[in-house]
């Protein structure tokens, strides 16, 4: 529903005290989990369900299988993404395997130490579809990386900093 629409944005200092608060955590799979959310823009269900076989570091893609939409869908991996996935020890089974639960646990413990508030998960994917926006693609480009059917529904999703949209006009204007 409209009134349940959110526009949470993280700052830079609030990433750079989110990642301190993740480095002391004991679960080895929040720092990646952290950094291929906002890298591809996956719903928090879809990075628990990723599976080393639909991943090819080579090519950089991921398949998402069983998303929300019920459309299978193929990702870019930025180079970013293919790193981080690159140096993760195990490469069978799941990518990440932990459970929806604990994940919310840690994922709570970690911003509570950051000092970092009003910040849920799923805020990751509307940051990553509006950097990616920030970044100059296109509707067509964004929505196949999120997945989004609807150019209503990914604008809900897109929250853009002034200061970013000035900067990539300036940049245009020569």
């Amino acid at each position: 529903a409209a009134n349940d629409a959110r526009d949470r944005r993280l700052s830079a200092n609030e990433l750079q005290h989110l990642r301190a608060a993740i480095s002391k955590s004991r679960n080895p799979h929040l720092q990646p989990l952290l950094t291929i959310a906002l890298e591809t823009a996956m719903r928090r269900g879809e990075l628990l369900k990723l599976t080393w076989p639909d991943i090819d570091l080579v090519a950089r893609t991921a398949v998402i299988r069983d998303t929300k939409t019920g459309i299978d869908r193929t990702i870019p991996l930025s180079k970013v993404a293919t790193a981080t996935l690159s140096e993760l020890p195990c490469k069978t089974g799941r990518v990440f395997p932990i459970t929806g639960n604990a994940l919310r646990q840690c994922w709570g413990r970690a911003c509570e130490r950051a000092n970092v508030h009003n910040l849920r998960f799923h805020d990751l994917r509307h940051e990553a579809v509006s950097r990616l926006f920030e970044l100059g693609l296109s509707v067509p480009e964004v929505a196949l990386i999120s997945g989004h059917k609807d150019a209503r529904m990914l604008f809900r999703y897109t929250h853009l900093m002034p200061d970013q949209v000035r900067d990539r006009l300036d940049a245009l204007a020569r």
